[in-house]
């Protein structure tokens, strides 16, 4: 249904009703498990989830890992706030 290595591949759409009738057209949201060999960061200025996703993956288009990674992150750009500042955030290994 998703694309191959998509972080989607595995979630599932959801089931028609027993009348056959489509409830909602779109996909169950995908299950986010706990993080694992993860590297403590300490947030600093600058520090953007793109950039933290090119140091530590070499692949800016992972940030969604870090976000994941630390659940009371409620928007990605809440790292850039100021009192994020000296926070510990959960970098997850780069690939199982």
């Amino acid at each position: 249904m998703f694309q191959k290595g998509s972080r989607y591949e595995k979630s599932q759409k959801f089931k028609p009703s027993s009348d056959g009738t489509t409830v909602f057209a779109g996909i169950r949201p995908r299950t986010i498990g706990s993080a694992t060999g993860v590297v403590e960061h300490v947030v600093k200025a600058g520090d953007r989830l793109d950039l933290l996703a090119r140091h530590y993956y070499n692949d800016d288009r992972l940030w969604w890992r870090i976000v994941d990674a630390n659940p009371d992150f409620f928007y990605g750009d809440d790292m850039m706030l100021e009192e994020m500042e000296g926070r510990v955030i959960l970098i997850p290994k780069a690939k199982e």
